[in-house]
């Protein structure tokens, strides 16, 4: 049995993919800051649930202990930022800080965490990104600039890291509740659901393809 461990995973993209390979067989570890609404998702699911802040140091050392034997970390938590989004101009610096130490610093350190483990078991790490990394969108400059230092880490994680597959994936945009913050919820009601882009994430890597950047028009 193959073992996975999620970021974000009680709602969402991240909750999605843990249906998805749930079904496909995978022993699944589970972790988000709703410990409600994860604890609820691993019962269903029968996976192991670990609630917390993956920006905590502490988390992330429970994390790596509990999953000794991994084949795949989904880097899927994320924060939003500033809301409403503001130009860069008016961005506020102390939540800029603390986006990207959610949005790069923690995926990072967590991978690092579990590397040794992933390593021994030829196995993956799938960072979630967007669009908003590669283009420019009035609003989403400092989402955008954390997400264009995760798949920049991602990039040189997959040179250094022969053995370990290194995948970034922008989804597209999907109905989720961080996307209602960011642009509403009637414009976000119109997007596709994350149960959509989540079997093409399993097909992603049960075919093992290269490590690189995909989005979900690659993997259709």
């Amino acid at each position: 049995m193959k073992n996975a461990l999620i970021t974000g995973a009680s709602r969402g993209l991240g909750l999605a993919l843990a249906t998805e390979l749930a079904k496909d067989g995978w022993r699944l570890t589970l972790t988000a800051r709703g410990a409600d609404d994860l604890a609820e998702a691993a019962e269903r699911l029968g996976a192991t649930a670990i609630p917390g802040d993956v920006a905590d140091p502490a988390h992330r050392e429970r994390l790596a202990e509990a999953v000794p034997d991994l084949d795949l970390l989904v880097n899927n938590a994320s924060g939003l930022g500033a809301a409403p989004l503001p130009p860069l101009g008016d961005y506020p610096v102390p939540v800029l800080r603390q986006l990207l130490e959610t949005n790069v610093v923690a995926p990072l350190a967590l991978t690092q965490a579990v590397l040794p483990a992933l390593r021994r078991r030829k196995g993956a790490v799938l960072n979630v990104s967007s669009d908003a990394a590669v283009e420019a969108y009035e609003g989403w400059g400092g989402y955008g600039a954390s997400k264009a230092a995760l798949e920049q880490i991602s990039n040189v994680l997959a040179v250094e890291e022969r053995d370990v597959a290194v995948w970034w994936l922008d989804p597209g945009e999907m109905r989720t509740r961080m996307l209602a913050d960011a642009i509403g919820p009637q414009e976000a009601g119109e997007a596709p659901l994350p149960d959509e882009v989540a079997p093409l994430i399993v097909k992603l890597v049960a075919e093992r393809r290269p490590s690189g950047r995909h989005t979900r028009g690659s993997l259709a």
